[in-house]
Formats: C-alpha cells, sequence, structure tokens
C-alpha cells in the first residue's frame, strides 16, 4: 500500500492484500496517527493493485476523537478511585458516637449540648504506642454503649488546649455528666482497661441534673481564655458580693422602757460612815449650846 497524501499516516492491510476484486475481502485497516492536528476532515486511500477499493475515501470525525478521550479520562478516574486516601489508625474503625474535636471552642460546645447524656474525652496521639493499642477497644466499647459521647482529642495538634487541661499523661481520660460536670480522670492502657469499663458502669445508669450542663471547670475555662496560642474568649464570672447583715430593729417596748426609765429622778448617794460621824459631832454640839 502507498502512502497516503499525509506523510504521518501510515496504513497497511494485515494478512489480506488488496489484490481483491471486492471491498468485503479486504482485512483489517490500521492506522497509525501520532499527530491529530495535521489530519484533515478527510482522508484518501490509493493502492496500486488491482481492486476497486481505489479512490474510496476514509473520512476522520472529532465525535470519534472525543470518545477516545473520555476513554482516557474514564480510565484515569477508575485508577484514582482504585487507589484512595488509608485511613490513620485512629480513624479506623470510628462509630457514629466518636467525635473527632477541632479546637476549645468545639470542646466547650460539645460538652454543653451533650444534656445529661455521659460523655467521655480521650487524649492520644498518633505516636502514642499505648494509644493505638486501646483504640480498637475503644471503639468495641463505643459501640456497646451507643448513649455515650465520646470525644477525641489529638494531643499533637492541640498541645497548647491539653497544656490549659493540665493533660500530660497518654492515653487520658475525662468523664463528664450534666450539671455534676466532671466526674473522674485517669490513665489507662490496654492492660488496665478494667478501670476504664468500671469507670463507664459506675457513671453510665441514666440519671436527671438538676441544673443546664456543667462542663469544664471554671478555673480550666479561664486557663483556655488566657492562652494566647487558642482563639478561645472566655469572661470570668463574677463573684457575689457578701450583703451586710442589718442590725435587728429595737423592739418599742423596749424604746418606751428606756424613755420610761430616763424620765424618773437620779437615786440620792448613801453617806458614808465619816459623814455620819461628823453629823452626830453636830447634834451634840446643839443639844449642849441650849
Amino acid at each position: 500500500m502507498e502512502k497516503i497524501m499525509s506523510s504521518d499516516c501510515v496504513f497497511s492491510g494485515g494478512n489480506c492484500g488488496f489484490g481483491c476484486s471486492n471491498l468485503e475481502n479486504l482485512g483489517p485497516v490500521m492506522v497509525k496517527m501520532p499527530n491529530w492536528s495535521k489530519l484533515g476532515s478527510s482522508l484518501t486511500v490509493q493502492s496500486s493493485g488491482n481492486g476497486e477499493f481505489f479512490g474510496r475515501s476514509l473520512t476522520l470525525k472529532s465525535q470519534e476523537r472525543r470518545v477516545c478521550t473520555h476513554g482516557a479520562n474514564a480510565s484515569d478516574a477508575k485508577m484514582s478511585i482504585s487507589i484512595g486516601k488509608s485511613l490513620r489508625w485512629w480513624e479506623k474503625g470510628v462509630q457514629p458516637n466518636m467525635k473527632e474535636i477541632t479546637g476549645a471552642e468545639d470542646l466547650v460546645e460539645s460538652l454543653l449540648t451533650a444534656g445529661d447524656k455521659l460523655v467521655v474525652v480521650d487524649f492520644f496521639s498518633p505516636g502514642c504506642g499505648g494509644c493505638k493499642a486501646l483504640h480498637p477497644k475503644l471503639c468495641q466499647l463505643a459501640e456497646m454503649h451507643p448513649d455515650v459521647q465520646f470525644l477525641q482529642v489529638n494531643y499533637e495538634e492541640h498541645k497548647s488546649m491539653c497544656y490549659s487541661l493540665n493533660v500530660h499523661v497518654l492515653p487520658f481520660f475525662r468523664f463528664y455528666r450534666g450539671a455534676e460536670g466532671r466526674l473522674c480522670s485517669f490513665s489507662c492502657t490496654n492492660a488496665t482497661i478494667k478501670k476504664f469499663k468500671d469507670a463507664l458502669a459506675k457513671h453510665k445508669p441514666e440519671r436527671c441534673s438538676l441544673g443546664p450542663p456543667k462542663g469544664l471547670e471554671e478555673k480550666e475555662l479561664v486557663a483556655l481564655g488566657a492562652n494566647p496560642d487558642l482563639s478561645f474568649a472566655y469572661t470570668p464570672k463574677p463573684e457575689h458580693p457578701q450583703k451586710e447583715v442589718a442590725p435587728p430593729p429595737v423592739p418599742a417596748v423596749a424604746a418606751s422602757n428606756s424613755s420610761a426609765a430616763s424620765s424618773l429622778p437620779l437615786p440620792v448617794p448613801l453617806k458614808s460612815t465619816l459623814e455620819k460621824k461628823e453629823d452626830n459631832k453636830n447634834k451634840t454640839l446643839l443639844s449642849s449650846g441650849r
């Protein structure tokens, strides 16, 4: 087969030659097109054989070209989906009642909106081996107790906040509930998981709080608000001043008695023994003078 009008395009007849009399006897034609921009809308195929294929045109439609492009894009999309992103160990097995805290405001708000529900705050670190070993069991406990809210705090991402909350040992847990606020806090590992189960069994029974949820303690909120590394604003609650106790009123009867006593004459003081002796001498002199 001869070259066609464009030197960049080459046609070959495969296993069948072009020395046939009918078009149906032709073998498959392979087209090699290295440069799409140099191709026209139609190509004319010429041959030196005796067949009737001379002068027939081969039309290249732009729609077919777009189909090929879309096929390539689809394959790329399938490849990207198959690769995916691997989950980190603290993201595996997470239950619907487990939530990762994004900051100080999120922690305070999550505790206040929990109502009377028991809340467990889990402080962990990606590089902590004990935290990694304990995580699957925490996920199992969260699945067994869907009415308990688990809050996960990444120590590496919120190190300054953990300092303000006096958390320096990992893994570390704090239990909160309703108006009671913090119930307990402790550190445990995979070997001492019984401590966590005992605390969960002790504080899990439903109870009704007599006031709004307390959440973090006042000193913890003040420490978070004073931390310059955190975008958390908190205004301390004003201290209630002690009211001065007024003296009891004086009864009217006592007042009348005091006024009556002040109107009476004062008692006359008694004379001493010397004055009495002098009075006796004067009397004797007066009697002798008579």
